[in-house]
Protein backbone atom coordinates (compact mmCIF):
# COMPACT_ATOMS: atom_id res chain seq x y z
CA UNK A 1 0.00 0.00 0.00
CA UNK A 2 1.16 3.63 -0.48
CA UNK A 3 1.84 6.15 1.60
CA UNK A 4 -0.39 8.00 0.39
CA UNK A 5 -3.24 6.00 -1.30
CA UNK A 6 -3.37 2.96 -3.53
CA UNK A 7 -0.28 1.83 -4.78
CA UNK A 8 1.04 2.72 -8.28
CA UNK A 9 3.27 -0.08 -9.71
CA UNK A 10 5.71 0.61 -12.25
CA UNK A 11 8.08 -0.69 -14.80
CA UNK A 12 11.62 0.61 -16.56
CA UNK A 13 12.56 -1.00 -19.67
CA UNK A 14 15.67 -1.16 -21.63
CA UNK A 15 16.52 2.56 -23.09
CA UNK A 16 18.11 4.34 -26.07
CA UNK A 17 20.38 6.79 -24.88
CA UNK A 18 19.69 9.83 -22.30
CA UNK A 19 20.33 12.84 -23.75
CA UNK A 20 19.25 16.66 -22.31
CA UNK A 21 19.34 18.57 -19.25
CA UNK A 22 17.84 17.29 -15.85
CA UNK A 23 16.90 19.97 -13.85
CA UNK A 24 16.31 17.96 -10.27
CA UNK A 25 14.63 19.53 -7.85
CA UNK A 26 15.66 21.35 -4.98
CA UNK A 27 17.71 19.92 -1.64
CA UNK A 28 15.35 18.71 0.57
CA UNK A 29 17.74 19.16 3.32
CA UNK A 30 18.27 22.52 2.97
CA UNK A 31 14.62 23.27 2.48
CA UNK A 32 12.69 21.46 5.38
CA UNK A 33 16.01 23.91 7.32
CA UNK A 34 15.03 26.92 5.58
CA UNK A 35 11.10 26.44 6.61
CA UNK A 36 12.19 25.07 10.68
CA UNK A 37 14.95 28.53 10.84
CA UNK A 38 12.58 30.97 8.85
CA UNK A 39 9.97 30.25 11.33
CA UNK A 40 12.41 30.54 14.06
CA UNK A 41 13.32 34.28 12.63
CA UNK A 42 11.93 37.27 13.48
CA UNK A 43 10.68 39.11 10.05
CA UNK A 44 10.08 37.65 6.44
CA UNK A 45 12.39 34.85 5.15
CA UNK A 46 12.05 34.51 1.12
CA UNK A 47 13.13 31.14 -0.55
CA UNK A 48 13.47 29.88 -4.06
CA UNK A 49 14.08 26.85 -5.33
CA UNK A 50 12.26 24.94 -2.73
CA UNK A 51 11.66 21.56 -2.87
CA UNK A 52 7.97 21.26 -3.11
CA UNK A 53 7.67 16.97 -2.43
CA UNK A 54 5.50 16.13 -0.02
CA UNK A 55 8.14 15.53 3.00
CA UNK A 56 8.75 19.20 2.75
CA UNK A 57 4.81 20.32 2.26
CA UNK A 58 4.41 18.89 5.61
CA UNK A 59 7.05 20.42 7.29
CA UNK A 60 6.09 23.12 5.78
CA UNK A 61 2.08 22.44 7.63
CA UNK A 62 4.08 21.77 10.63
CA UNK A 63 5.32 25.27 10.70
CA UNK A 64 2.10 26.43 10.14
CA UNK A 65 0.84 25.28 12.95
CA UNK A 66 3.27 26.39 15.24
CA UNK A 67 2.45 29.96 14.44
CA UNK A 68 4.35 31.06 11.16
CA UNK A 69 2.65 32.35 8.30
CA UNK A 70 3.73 30.21 5.60
CA UNK A 71 2.74 31.46 1.68
CA UNK A 72 3.48 29.71 -1.38
CA UNK A 73 3.68 32.66 -4.18
CA UNK A 74 3.92 29.95 -6.87
CA UNK A 75 7.55 28.31 -8.89
CA UNK A 76 8.88 26.99 -6.22
CA UNK A 77 9.33 30.83 -3.90
CA UNK A 78 7.77 30.64 -0.63
CA UNK A 79 8.01 33.24 2.56
CA UNK A 80 8.31 32.25 6.12
CA UNK A 81 7.00 35.06 8.62
CA UNK A 82 8.44 33.49 11.75
CA UNK A 83 7.63 33.61 15.67
CA UNK A 84 10.99 34.03 16.43
CA UNK A 85 13.67 31.66 18.72
CA UNK A 86 11.31 30.39 21.42
CA UNK A 87 8.09 31.35 19.99
CA UNK A 88 6.32 28.58 18.69
CA UNK A 89 2.56 28.26 19.64
CA UNK A 90 1.15 25.02 21.02
CA UNK A 91 -0.94 23.45 17.83
CA UNK A 92 -4.08 22.57 17.80
CA UNK A 93 -3.71 19.37 16.10
CA UNK A 94 -1.70 16.25 15.88
CA UNK A 95 1.33 17.19 13.51
CA UNK A 96 1.49 14.45 10.76
CA UNK A 97 4.78 14.35 9.25
CA UNK A 98 4.23 11.73 6.31
CA UNK A 99 7.22 9.95 5.08
CA UNK A 100 9.65 12.41 6.44
CA UNK A 101 12.72 11.34 9.02
CA UNK A 102 14.17 14.18 9.03
CA UNK A 103 11.72 16.67 9.46
CA UNK A 104 10.13 15.27 12.68
CA UNK A 105 13.34 14.60 13.86
CA UNK A 106 14.53 18.02 13.03
CA UNK A 107 10.68 19.56 14.30
CA UNK A 108 10.95 17.66 17.48
CA UNK A 109 14.89 19.21 18.49
CA UNK A 110 12.78 22.86 17.65
CA UNK A 111 10.06 22.45 19.83
CA UNK A 112 11.79 20.35 23.06
CA UNK A 113 12.60 23.75 24.74
CA UNK A 114 9.73 25.58 24.01
CA UNK A 115 6.96 25.26 26.90
CA UNK A 116 4.17 23.66 24.79
CA UNK A 117 2.77 19.72 23.87
CA UNK A 118 3.13 18.42 20.70
CA UNK A 119 1.85 14.85 19.43
CA UNK A 120 3.67 13.62 16.59
CA UNK A 121 2.72 11.16 13.91
CA UNK A 122 3.60 9.52 10.30
CA UNK A 123 2.51 7.22 7.51
CA UNK A 124 2.92 3.45 8.01
CA UNK A 125 6.80 3.74 7.03
CA UNK A 126 7.45 6.52 9.51
CA UNK A 127 5.83 5.21 12.73
CA UNK A 128 8.22 2.00 12.39
CA UNK A 129 11.18 4.26 12.71
CA UNK A 130 13.67 4.35 15.67
CA UNK A 131 12.89 8.36 17.46
CA UNK A 132 14.61 7.58 20.77
CA UNK A 133 17.77 8.76 19.06
CA UNK A 134 16.16 11.86 19.37
CA UNK A 135 13.97 11.90 22.50
CA UNK A 136 17.13 10.90 24.71
CA UNK A 137 18.72 13.73 23.75
CA UNK A 138 15.94 16.57 23.96
CA UNK A 139 15.61 14.71 27.48
CA UNK A 140 18.86 15.70 28.48
CA UNK A 141 17.47 19.35 28.29
CA UNK A 142 14.25 18.63 30.18
CA UNK A 143 11.61 17.64 27.53
CA UNK A 144 9.50 14.47 28.23
CA UNK A 145 8.19 12.13 25.90
CA UNK A 146 5.24 9.34 25.36
CA UNK A 147 5.33 7.10 22.32
CA UNK A 148 5.07 3.69 20.72
CA UNK A 149 7.21 0.79 22.27
CA UNK A 150 10.46 0.78 20.85
CA UNK A 151 10.32 5.12 20.71
CA UNK A 152 8.47 5.00 18.29
CA UNK A 153 5.64 6.98 16.50
CA UNK A 154 2.73 8.20 17.63
CA UNK A 155 4.59 10.05 20.16
CA UNK A 156 3.58 13.08 22.46
CA UNK A 157 6.53 15.24 23.63
CA UNK A 158 6.62 17.79 26.40
CA UNK A 159 8.56 20.65 26.12
CA UNK A 160 10.70 21.89 28.88
CA UNK A 161 9.75 24.87 30.38
CA UNK A 162 13.39 25.63 31.58
CA UNK A 163 15.48 24.22 29.99
CA UNK A 164 18.94 23.64 30.72
CA UNK A 165 22.11 23.73 28.35
CA UNK A 166 23.75 20.11 27.29
CA UNK A 167 26.73 19.17 25.67
CA UNK A 168 26.15 16.09 23.52
CA UNK A 169 28.05 13.05 21.55
CA UNK A 170 26.61 11.55 19.34
CA UNK A 171 26.06 7.78 19.38
CA UNK A 172 25.82 7.34 16.02
CA UNK A 173 26.67 9.74 12.43
CA UNK A 174 23.59 11.41 11.92
CA UNK A 175 22.86 14.91 10.70
CA UNK A 176 19.51 14.43 12.06
CA UNK A 177 20.42 13.78 15.26
CA UNK A 178 22.57 16.88 15.37
CA UNK A 179 20.77 19.32 13.80
CA UNK A 180 17.57 18.06 16.37
CA UNK A 181 19.72 18.89 19.22
CA UNK A 182 21.47 22.20 18.04
CA UNK A 183 17.59 23.57 16.98
CA UNK A 184 16.56 22.79 20.61
CA UNK A 185 19.85 24.49 21.73
CA UNK A 186 18.31 27.82 20.08
CA UNK A 187 16.21 28.53 23.19
CA UNK A 188 18.53 27.56 25.72
CA UNK A 189 20.39 29.76 27.90
CA UNK A 190 24.77 29.71 27.83
CA UNK A 191 26.07 26.89 25.37
CA UNK A 192 24.98 24.01 23.72
CA UNK A 193 27.96 21.68 22.68
CA UNK A 194 27.46 19.18 20.19
CA UNK A 195 30.24 16.62 19.29
CA UNK A 196 30.17 14.13 16.52
CA UNK A 197 32.88 11.65 15.99
CA UNK A 198 32.20 11.22 12.34
CA UNK A 199 31.44 14.31 10.67
CA UNK A 200 27.79 14.45 8.98
CA UNK A 201 26.04 16.79 6.66
CA UNK A 202 26.39 20.68 8.12
CA UNK A 203 23.83 22.64 6.17
CA UNK A 204 22.07 22.87 9.75
CA UNK A 205 25.30 24.50 11.02
CA UNK A 206 26.10 26.77 7.77
CA UNK A 207 22.03 28.42 7.96
CA UNK A 208 22.51 28.96 11.57
CA UNK A 209 25.73 30.97 11.27
CA UNK A 210 23.41 32.55 8.00
CA UNK A 211 20.63 33.51 10.25
CA UNK A 212 23.14 35.65 12.87
CA UNK A 213 23.33 32.21 15.54
CA UNK A 214 26.74 32.78 17.22
CA UNK A 215 27.97 29.02 16.24
CA UNK A 216 31.62 27.61 16.17
CA UNK A 217 33.13 23.94 14.78
CA UNK A 218 36.37 22.99 15.80
CA UNK A 219 37.95 19.69 15.16
CA UNK A 220 39.61 18.29 18.49
CA UNK A 221 40.50 14.69 18.98
CA UNK A 222 37.31 14.09 20.62
CA UNK A 223 35.67 14.63 16.84
CA UNK A 224 33.79 17.77 15.80
CA UNK A 225 32.90 20.15 18.29
CA UNK A 226 30.21 22.43 18.00
CA UNK A 227 29.34 25.58 19.86
CA UNK A 228 25.97 27.44 20.05
CA UNK A 229 25.38 30.36 22.09
CA UNK A 230 21.72 29.93 22.85
CA UNK A 231 19.05 32.33 22.93
CA UNK A 232 19.94 34.64 19.17
CA UNK A 233 17.14 36.68 17.67
CA UNK A 234 17.55 34.71 14.29
CA UNK A 235 17.94 37.42 11.42
CA UNK A 236 15.48 36.46 8.38
CA UNK A 237 17.19 35.77 5.21
CA UNK A 238 16.60 35.64 1.31
CA UNK A 239 17.61 31.59 0.48
CA UNK A 240 18.21 30.20 -2.37
CA UNK A 241 17.72 26.73 -2.20
CA UNK A 242 20.61 24.52 -4.65
CA UNK A 243 19.89 21.40 -6.32
CA UNK A 244 19.74 17.99 -4.42
CA UNK A 245 22.63 15.91 -5.01
CA UNK A 246 20.71 12.86 -3.34
CA UNK A 247 17.95 13.61 -6.52
CA UNK A 248 20.75 14.10 -8.75
CA UNK A 249 22.17 10.54 -7.99
CA UNK A 250 19.12 9.11 -10.52
CA UNK A 251 19.62 10.93 -13.78
CA UNK A 252 23.67 10.34 -12.75
CA UNK A 253 23.57 7.00 -12.67
CA UNK A 254 20.86 6.63 -15.74
CA UNK A 255 23.73 7.97 -17.87
CA UNK A 256 26.45 6.16 -16.66
CA UNK A 257 24.09 2.84 -17.48
CA UNK A 258 22.16 3.57 -20.36
CA UNK A 259 24.81 3.25 -23.53
CA UNK A 260 24.97 6.32 -25.63
CA UNK A 261 23.67 8.69 -22.64
CA UNK A 262 25.21 12.47 -22.08
CA UNK A 263 23.16 14.18 -19.42
CA UNK A 264 23.78 17.34 -17.74
CA UNK A 265 22.34 18.16 -14.71
CA UNK A 266 22.67 21.74 -13.45
CA UNK A 267 23.15 23.69 -10.11
CA UNK A 268 24.03 20.63 -8.09
CA UNK A 269 24.98 20.92 -4.04
CA UNK A 270 28.52 19.71 -3.85
CA UNK A 271 28.79 20.62 0.13
CA UNK A 272 31.71 17.57 1.19
CA UNK A 273 29.24 16.38 3.48
CA UNK A 274 27.15 14.97 0.78
CA UNK A 275 28.97 14.82 -2.32
CA UNK A 276 30.63 10.93 -1.23
CA UNK A 277 28.60 9.39 -4.20
CA UNK A 278 29.98 11.27 -6.76
CA UNK A 279 33.61 10.85 -5.63
CA UNK A 280 32.99 7.16 -4.90
CA UNK A 281 31.40 6.81 -9.28
CA UNK A 282 34.82 8.44 -10.47
CA UNK A 283 36.56 6.35 -8.73
CA UNK A 284 35.06 3.22 -10.08
CA UNK A 285 35.45 5.04 -13.43
CA UNK A 286 32.75 6.84 -14.33
CA UNK A 287 33.08 9.51 -16.98
CA UNK A 288 31.63 12.10 -14.50
CA UNK A 289 33.12 15.60 -15.03
CA UNK A 290 31.93 18.95 -12.49
CA UNK A 291 31.53 22.52 -14.96
CA UNK A 292 31.35 25.75 -13.83
CA UNK A 293 31.97 25.16 -10.17
CA UNK A 294 31.00 27.86 -7.80
CA UNK A 295 29.49 29.09 -4.55
CA UNK A 296 25.98 30.33 -4.17
CA UNK A 297 25.00 30.86 -0.63
CA UNK A 298 27.64 29.73 1.17
CA UNK A 299 26.87 25.97 -0.59
CA UNK A 300 29.51 24.53 -2.96
CA UNK A 301 27.72 24.03 -6.36
CA UNK A 302 28.82 22.50 -10.20
CA UNK A 303 26.94 21.49 -13.68
CA UNK A 304 27.07 17.43 -13.50
CA UNK A 305 27.60 15.97 -16.68
CA UNK A 306 27.58 12.10 -16.82
CA UNK A 307 28.18 10.13 -19.55
CA UNK A 308 27.75 6.06 -20.94
CA UNK A 309 30.73 4.61 -18.46
CA UNK A 310 30.53 0.56 -19.58
CA UNK A 311 33.95 -0.31 -18.42
CA UNK A 312 33.37 0.82 -14.63
CA UNK A 313 34.97 -1.48 -11.57
CA UNK A 314 33.87 -2.34 -8.16
CA UNK A 315 35.48 -0.76 -5.34
CA UNK A 316 35.75 -0.72 -1.53
CA UNK A 317 34.02 2.48 -0.63
CA UNK A 318 35.37 3.76 2.48
CA UNK A 319 33.70 3.22 5.26
CA UNK A 320 34.25 6.90 6.31
CA UNK A 321 32.58 8.29 3.21
CA UNK A 322 29.52 6.50 4.54
CA UNK A 323 28.31 9.92 6.11
CA UNK A 324 28.40 11.86 3.15
CA UNK A 325 26.30 9.77 1.01
CA UNK A 326 24.06 7.64 2.98
CA UNK A 327 20.81 8.06 1.61
CA UNK A 328 22.93 7.13 -1.91
CA UNK A 329 23.96 3.23 -0.90
CA UNK A 330 20.72 2.34 -2.85
CA UNK A 331 21.45 3.46 -6.26
CA UNK A 332 25.21 2.93 -5.86
CA UNK A 333 24.45 -0.96 -5.62
CA UNK A 334 22.15 -0.60 -8.83
CA UNK A 335 25.66 0.93 -10.54
CA UNK A 336 27.89 -1.91 -8.75
CA UNK A 337 25.90 -4.53 -10.13
CA UNK A 338 26.52 -3.10 -13.75
CA UNK A 339 30.31 -3.06 -12.83
CA UNK A 340 32.93 -5.61 -13.11
CA UNK A 341 33.50 -7.38 -9.91
CA UNK A 342 32.72 -6.75 -6.56
CA UNK A 343 31.52 -3.47 -4.71
CA UNK A 344 32.45 -3.71 -0.90
CA UNK A 345 29.99 -0.98 1.25
CA UNK A 346 31.02 -1.06 4.86
CA UNK A 347 30.11 0.85 7.74
CA UNK A 348 26.50 1.41 6.66
CA UNK A 349 24.25 0.16 9.84
CA UNK A 350 22.17 3.28 9.46
CA UNK A 351 20.84 2.24 6.07
CA UNK A 352 18.73 -0.80 8.45
CA UNK A 353 16.49 1.74 9.22
CA UNK A 354 15.74 4.09 7.15
CA UNK A 355 12.36 4.53 5.55
CA UNK A 356 12.91 0.79 5.39
CA UNK A 357 16.27 -1.60 5.78
CA UNK A 358 17.58 -0.73 2.55
CA UNK A 359 20.17 -3.46 2.68
CA UNK A 360 17.72 -5.94 2.91
CA UNK A 361 15.47 -4.39 0.38
CA UNK A 362 17.91 -3.73 -2.36
CA UNK A 363 19.88 -6.88 -1.74
CA UNK A 364 16.44 -9.16 -2.20
CA UNK A 365 15.50 -7.30 -5.32
CA UNK A 366 19.04 -7.34 -6.74
CA UNK A 367 19.26 -11.18 -6.26
CA UNK A 368 15.42 -11.58 -7.83
CA UNK A 369 16.85 -9.84 -10.75
CA UNK A 370 19.90 -12.09 -11.03
CA UNK A 371 22.76 -10.09 -9.11
CA UNK A 372 24.71 -11.89 -6.26
CA UNK A 373 24.72 -10.20 -2.88
CA UNK A 374 26.02 -10.87 0.54
CA UNK A 375 24.92 -8.72 3.50
CA UNK A 376 26.29 -8.34 7.36
CA UNK A 377 24.68 -6.28 9.81
CA UNK A 378 26.43 -3.32 8.74
CA UNK A 379 28.28 -4.25 5.23
CA UNK A 380 26.99 -5.94 1.93
CA UNK A 381 28.81 -6.87 -1.27
CA UNK A 382 27.33 -6.24 -4.50
CA UNK A 383 29.31 -9.10 -7.57
CA UNK A 384 29.11 -6.69 -10.75
CA UNK A 385 28.50 -8.56 -13.55
CA UNK A 386 29.55 -6.08 -15.73
CA UNK A 387 27.55 -3.56 -18.16
CA UNK A 388 24.19 -4.79 -20.00
CA UNK A 389 24.82 -7.89 -18.27
CA UNK A 390 21.65 -7.78 -15.59
CA UNK A 391 18.97 -10.15 -16.70
CA UNK A 392 16.28 -8.16 -14.80
CA UNK A 393 12.34 -9.56 -15.32
CA UNK A 394 11.51 -9.20 -11.73
CA UNK A 395 9.18 -7.68 -9.17
CA UNK A 396 10.76 -5.98 -6.65
CA UNK A 397 9.10 -4.86 -2.89
CA UNK A 398 9.62 -0.97 -2.20
CA UNK A 399 8.47 -0.74 1.34
CA UNK A 400 7.12 2.80 0.99
CA UNK A 401 10.59 3.83 0.28
CA UNK A 402 11.26 6.52 -2.14
CA UNK A 403 15.15 5.81 -2.91
CA UNK A 404 14.45 2.02 -3.31
CA UNK A 405 11.51 3.14 -5.79
CA UNK A 406 13.92 5.01 -7.78
CA UNK A 407 16.97 3.03 -7.70
CA UNK A 408 14.77 0.04 -8.96
CA UNK A 409 13.64 1.75 -11.68
CA UNK A 410 16.88 3.23 -12.72
CA UNK A 411 18.42 -0.21 -12.86
CA UNK A 412 15.47 -1.03 -15.73
CA UNK A 413 16.66 1.31 -18.08
CA UNK A 414 19.81 -0.83 -18.47
CA UNK A 415 18.66 -4.69 -17.41
CA UNK A 416 17.79 -7.38 -20.26
CA UNK A 417 14.36 -7.49 -19.11
CA UNK A 418 12.36 -4.77 -17.61
CA UNK A 419 12.45 -4.16 -13.79
CA UNK A 420 9.27 -3.36 -12.17
CA UNK A 421 8.62 -1.80 -8.38
CA UNK A 422 5.13 -3.06 -6.48
CA UNK A 423 4.56 0.62 -5.38
CA UNK A 424 6.02 3.90 -6.40
CA UNK A 425 4.04 6.01 -4.82
CA UNK A 426 6.41 6.91 -2.55
CA UNK A 427 8.59 8.58 -5.14
CA UNK A 428 6.47 11.92 -4.44
CA UNK A 429 7.98 12.46 -1.31
CA UNK A 430 11.19 13.71 -2.58
CA UNK A 431 11.06 13.42 -6.54
CA UNK A 432 7.83 14.36 -8.14
CA UNK A 433 9.04 14.99 -11.47
CA UNK A 434 11.20 11.43 -11.43
CA UNK A 435 9.39 10.17 -13.95
CA UNK A 436 8.58 13.08 -16.57
CA UNK A 437 12.48 13.87 -16.25
CA UNK A 438 13.84 10.70 -16.93
CA UNK A 439 11.10 10.51 -20.00
CA UNK A 440 12.10 14.03 -21.12
CA UNK A 441 15.62 12.53 -21.15
CA UNK A 442 14.38 9.34 -23.44
CA UNK A 443 13.91 6.69 -21.01
CA UNK A 444 11.06 4.65 -20.56
CA UNK A 445 9.08 4.13 -17.41
CA UNK A 446 5.53 3.02 -17.21
CA UNK A 447 3.25 3.02 -14.57
CA UNK A 448 1.67 -0.44 -14.83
Amino acid sequence: MSAHGTPIPMTAYASGPLTGEAHVPGDKSISHRSLILGAMAVGETKISGLLEGQDVLDTAKAMQAFGAEVTNHGGGNWSVKGVGVGGFAEPDNVIDCGNSGTGVRLIMGAMATCPITVTFTGDASLNKRPMARVTDPIALFGAQSVGRSGGRLPMTIVGAAEPTPVRYTVPMPSAQVKSAVLLAGLNVPGETVVIEKEATRDHTERMLAGFGAEISTVETEEGRVITLKGQPELKPQDITVPRDPSSAAFPVCAALLVPGSDVLIPNIGLNPTRAGLFTTLREMGADLTYENERVEGGEPMADLRAKYSPNMKGITVPPERAASMIDEYPVLSVVAANATGDTVMRGVKELRVKESDRIDAMAKGLRANGVEVEEGDDWWIVKGLGAGNVPGGATCETHLDHRIAMSFLVGGLCSQKPISVDDGGAIATSFPIFETLISGLGGKIERT
